[in-house]
């Protein structure tokens, strides 16, 4: 299974887009996948179900950190090459889907008004792009950071 396919896969079984994108990178965490979940939980709809930045960029970033992250606040070499690497990753998904907000992706018909997530239907799937959002934000980082 690619990196796409099982970030698709962790979608559609009911994790929000970061954490469906973290999960297909777990192996390059140093934690455990309950503590990778719960870092990723508030960024599930755009920030708190907000629609800002889409979950599944938040969730290529936290993967970005973990693999090429800094750790130093003194390290500026380091955090300037790192939010290059961030602002690439950014720019090559909005290259493919027009925009890194989240209610610009799912369209003014889908924002949102209550902190509660939507029920995972078979009608909620067809009036959302999410499932491809988080594999294209997986096929990026692979190829990025050059891992299957």
């Amino acid at each position: 299974m690619t990196r796409r396919e099982i970030a698709e896969r962790f979608f559609v079984e009911g994790y929000n887009c970061a954490q469906a994108v973290v999960l297909a990178f777990e192996d390059i965490f140093q934690t455990d996948r309950e503590e990778l979940l719960k870092i990723a939980s508030s960024f599930g709809g755009g920030l708190g179900r907000m629609r800002e930045v889409c979950g599944a960029v938040s969730g290529m970033a936290m993967v970005a950190g973990a693999a090429r992250g800094y750790s130093s606040s003194s390290d500026k070499e380091g955090k300037a090459a790192h939010y290059a690497l961030i602002q690439r990753l950014a720019a090559k998904f909005k290259e493919k889907n027009g925009s890194v907000i989240c209610r610009e992706l799912l369209g003014a018909k889908l924002t949102a008004t209550t902190p509660t997530p939507d029920e995972r239907t078979p009608e909620y799937y067809k009036t959302r792009p999410c499932a491809k959002l988080v594999g294209d934000c997986a096929e990026i980082l692979s190829e990025e950071l050059g891992v299957e």
